[in-house]
């Protein structure tokens, strides 16, 4: 009888810890507070960037003027070693990602990566005195000017997330400096 007697306990005893256990892990779940709301977004300065950017480019550097606040600037770089490339990310107002990227890379590759694969339509669009091409699929879709006389052979992409709306009140808003 005494070994019927020990598996009982050891059947109990594991089921009181597990009991423990579950029980201890109810409490601190309840006192770490729990955020779901979304998160804060940093807003960058970019003017210091933008400034070495529009001296190093082989180009005129494009950035927006006139935009509300609710457009959060949230990254920015410019590598001047990779085809003095430049990038300005936005997080827009209704939470969507629009980007503007500028290369003197060959224009389809760099399209191809700042577009993250998108692929050109047949629509066009005037947007701040400048003809632009529509490009939908992959993860965004984008707005292209491929890089003119006036733009010294760089490509400007305005890409992301956001509506074709959304993109093209930031190429029309960008200013070549």
């Amino acid at each position: 009888m005494a070994g019927k007697n020990g598996k009982q306990k050891t059947a109990r005893d594991m089921i009181l810890s597990l009991g423990v256990i579950v029980l201890v892990a109810g409490v601190i779940w309840i006192f770490i507070p729990h955020d779901d709301g979304e998160p804060d977004i940093k807003r960058v300065d970019y003017r210091v960037e933008l400034l070495t950017a529009q001296r190093a480019a082989s180009y005129p550097v494009a950035a927006p003027e006139g935009l509300s606040e609710d457009w959060k600037p949230t990254s920015v770089r410019f590598q001047g070693a990779d085809s003095d490339t430049w990038h300005l990310g936005f997080h827009a107002p209704d939470g969507e990602y629009v980007a503007v990227e500028q290369s003197t890379k060959k224009p389809a590759e760099f399209i191809d990566e700042a577009s993250q694969g998108a692929r050109a339509t047949e629509r066009t669009e005037e947007l701040g005195g400048r003809t632009w091409t529509r490009y939908t699929g992959g993860r965004y879709d984008a707005l292209v000017l491929n890089g003119g006389d006036d733009m010294k052979g760089a490509t400007t992409v305005v890409a992301g997330t956001g509506s074709f709306e959304q993109l093209g009140r930031m190429a029309a808003a960008l200013e070549l400096s």
